[in-house]
C-alpha cells in the first residue's frame, strides 16, 4: 500500500467513525440525493458480540478501501446506520423492517445464522439488497434473488475437513442444537456421508454449561473422526471437558479455528486438534490484507474481519451499478469476482454462494502465546458447495 493510500484510508476511517458509529436512528434520511443509505443489522451485543465487532471493523476498512478513501459513490456519501440485534431474530427483523420502512435499499450484517434466515425473506418481500455477514448457515445460499453472503458457509468448512478423514468411516458431529449446529450436521452428512462414512450427531443445548455428559457420549460412540462445530462464550468449558474425558487424545478431532481470543480456551489440548480455518491473521498477504491490517486496532486481523471487508466491497460494487435500483445491484453482483483479504472471491451467479479459498492449520504454543500456522490451502473450487436451487 502506498503512503498516499494509507493516508486516505486513515482519514476515511476517522471520518467514518465520527459520523456512523452509533446505532438506532439513522444518520441522514433515505432518499436524500446527497447520500446513499446502508443499514447494518448485526450483533453489537449478545453472545456473538466479539464476532460482530470484527465484522464492523472490517466493513469500515473495506468501505474506505473500495472507495479509495472517499467513502463516496460518485458524489454521494455512503451513510451507514449501525443497529444492534443482540443475536435475536425478533430484534433483527424489527430493525430491518424499520430501515426498509425508511427507504433503505441495502442491508448488511447478520452475525447469527438464525438472524440471517429471518432477515433474508424480508429482502425478497421488499426487493432490497441483503448481504449477510458471518452467519454460516447453508440456508442463506440460494435463499432468494436479493440475498448474498460475504462470509463462508458450513459446507465449505466441511469440505475443508474432508481431507482429515483419511480411511476413517465413522464420524460424529458435536454441535449446538441451533440453526448453526443443524447446518453443520447437514453439511457433514452430505459431504462425508456421501463419501461413504456413517455420520451420527450429538446435539447439545445452546445453554449447556456442563459438557462432561456429552463428552462421555463421544467416547462411547468410538468414532474415527469427531467434527466439532461450536461458537460463543462456552467454548472453553466445552474443550476442557473433551480433553479431560480423553476425547482429544483418543480420536481425531477436527474443528474450525475460532477468533484468536478463543484459542486459549483450547487449553492443553489445542495442539492435538486438526483445524480448518475460514481465516486467521497471516494466512495470506495481499493489498487488501495490508489495508485491513493498517486499519484495525493493534494491526492484527482476526476471523471475521474479512467478512466485513468483503461485504463493503460487494456493496460498493453494487451501488456503483445503481445506487437506488436493487434489481440492478443484484445483476451487478451475480458472477462478480474480486480480490479481497482471503484472496480471489467469486459470487456464484446461480445461487449467490461466495466461492473462496479455505485453510487447514495447526496451533503451537498455548494461551496468549498460541500461534496458528497454515498446513494447507483448499482452493475456491475445491471448497465450492454444490449449487443450490434459488428459492425466490
Amino acid at each position: 500500500m502506498t503512503t498516499s493510500r494509507r493516508t486516505l484510508l486513515g482519514a476515511a476511517l476517522t471520518a467514518f467513525v465520527a459520523t456512523a458509529s452509533g446505532c438506532g436512528s439513522p444518520q441522514g434520511s433515505a432518499g436524500d440525493n446527497s447520500s446513499i443509505d446502508v443499514g447494518v443489522v448485526y450483533s453489537q451485543s449478545g453472545p456473538l458480540a466479539s464476532y460482530g465487532a470484527q465484522y464492523a471493523e472490517g466493513f469500515k476498512a473495506g468501505l474506505a478501501y473500495a472507495t479509495n478513501g472517499t467513502g463516496k459513490i460518485g458524489d454521494r456519501t455512503v451513510n451507514v446506520t449501525w443497529t444492534d440485534d443482540a443475536g435475536d431474530p425478533v430484534k433483527a427483523v424489527s430493525a430491518a423492517k424499520d430501515l426498509i420502512g425508511k427507504g433503505y435499499k441495502v442491508l448488511a450484517g447478520s452475525t447469527s445464522s438464525g438472524v440471517g434466515l429471518q432477515v433474508a425473506p424480508l429482502a425478497a418481500e421488499n426487493k432490497v439488497l441483503f448481504v449477510s455477514g458471518p452467519a454460516a448457515t447453508d440456508g442463506l445460499t440460494g435463499a432468494n434473488k436479493y440475498t448474498f453472503r460475504s462470509g463462508r458457509q458450513s459446507y465449505q468448512d466441511v469440505l475443508t475437513a474432508k481431507a482429515f478423514l483419511g480411511d476413517g468411516k465413522k464420524v460424529t458431529v458435536f454441535a449446538p442444537d441451533s440453526a448453526f449446529g443443524k447446518s453443520n450436521v447437514d453439511a457433514v452428512t452430505k459431504v462425508l456421508g456421501g463419501a461413504g462414512a456413517t455420520v451420527t450427531s450429538i446435539a447439545v443445548p445452546a445453554s449447556a454449561t456442563d459438557f462432561t455428559p456429552f463428552a462421555s457420549q463421544i467416547k462411547a460412540a468410538k468414532p474415527d473422526l469427531v467434527f466439532v462445530a461450536w461458537a460463543g462464550t462456552t467454548a472453553g468449558a466445552m474443550w476442557q471437558a473433551l480433553d479431560q474425558q480423553g476425547v482429544l487424545a483418543g480420536t481425531k478431532v477436527v474443528t474450525g479455528l475460532d477468533i484468536r481470543a478463543s484459542w486459549a480456551g483450547f487449553g492443553a489440548g489445542g495442539a492435538k486438534l486438526n483445524l480448518l480455518a475460514h481465516y486467521f491473521d497471516g494466512a495470506v498477504d495481499n493489498p487488501a490484507y495490508q489495508a485491513l491490517k493498517a486499519a484495525v486496532p493493534g494491526g492484527r486481523t482476526d476471523l471475521f474481519h474479512p467478512d466485513g471487508f468483503a461485504a463493503a466491497q460487494m456493496i460498493v460494487h453494487a451501488l456503483e451499478a445503481s445506487p437506488d435500483d436493487a434489481d440492478k445491484m443484484v445483476t451487478a453482483l451475480e458472477g462478480y469476482s474480486f480480490d479481497s483479504v482471503k484472496g480471489k472471491l467469486t459470487v456464484r451467479a446461480e445461487d449467490h454462494a461466495l466461492l473462496q479459498p479455505m485453510f487447514q492449520a495447526k496451533l503451537t504454543g498455548a494461551g496468549d502465546a498460541a500461534t496458528a500456522t497454515a498446513t494447507g490451502t483448499i482452493d475456491a473450487e475445491a471448497a465450492a458447495p454444490p449449487a443450490a436451487a434459488m428459492k425466490g
